[in-house]
């Protein structure tokens, strides 16, 4: 962890530059924004966040500004590459050194990929419904490299042990996969805990990923570092970036 954003530990080559912002950085957000909220489309006061996000720029030293996605927890992936892109996915990746693919996150769980050669990169914001619709395997697609040559890293997302939720989403999962029977726990409730970390990997590996790293975050829990939709309600967003320098 460095000042303000956490640098992701993988064994990614150094053409791959990537980091995940924190909650407390000196932003400008107040309220339960503070500080460093980096998403428009909450009810934070837009000059706060405008002024988080030049001084992310700053702060990381980035070659350009963030491609900002317009996220509705599908699969749709962004190919920052062509020109004529839209802003509306919940992926984006490119090959392009200098593009800054980006995702904002406060629960849902961000997942970065790499190729072994340097040469292509993206991230995927991981919900529970961007998983079961495919936007890991859309993601791994849009490399457009075989997925024996990507590695993944993941980044802080919610833990089981604070992700409760009801017999639907568990069906979703298991009719998918009869197997993603163990990325989930009953509770006291009859309800279930599930485990963003255990599904991403299961479908990443599904997609031929196999070299994973990461995990081990909670944002519920990590009120300090992260912001949490889930246990703050009205809440700002961490972001995660990937860039090809």
């Amino acid at each position: 962890m460095r000042d303000g954003h956490i640098r992701p530990d993988w064994p990614a080559p150094a053409s791959v530059q990537a980091a995940v912002t924190l909650r407390a950085a000196g932003g400008a957000s107040q309220g339960e924004y503070s500080d460093f909220n980096l998403a428009s489309h909450v009810d934070d006061d837009p000059v706060a966040v405008n002024a988080n996000r030049s001084r992310l720029v700053e702060q990381l030293g980035l070659p350009e500004a963030p491609c900002w996605l317009e996220q509705v927890h599908g699969h749709e992936v962004v190919h920052l590459d062509d020109p004529e892109h839209t802003r509306c996915g919940d992926a984006a990746v490119t090959g392009s050194v200098g593009r800054v693919a980006t995702v904002l996150t406060a629960d849902c769980l961000p997942v970065l990929v790499a190729d072994r050669a340097g040469t292509r990169v993206g991230v995927a914001h991981c919900g529970w419904r961007g998983l079961a619709s495919g936007v890991i395997g859309a993601t791994v697609a849009a490399m457009g490299v075989p997925a024996g040559e990507l590695m993944a890293w993941l980044g802080p997302g919610i833990s089981q042990g604070a992700y409760e939720v009801d017999a639907t989403v568990r069906d979703v999962f298991l009719e998918l996969d009869p197997d993603h029977e163990g990325c989930f726990l009953e509770n006291a409730r009859r309800r279930w805990q599930a485990n963003l970390y255990a599904l991403a990997r299961r479908l990443l590996a599904a997609s031929g990923v196999e070299a994973v790293f990461g995990g081990g975050f909670c944002t519920y829990y990590d009120h300090r570092r992260f912001f949490s939709y889930r246990r703050q309600g009205p809440c700002g967003r961490m972001a995660t970036l990937i860039w090809l320098r």
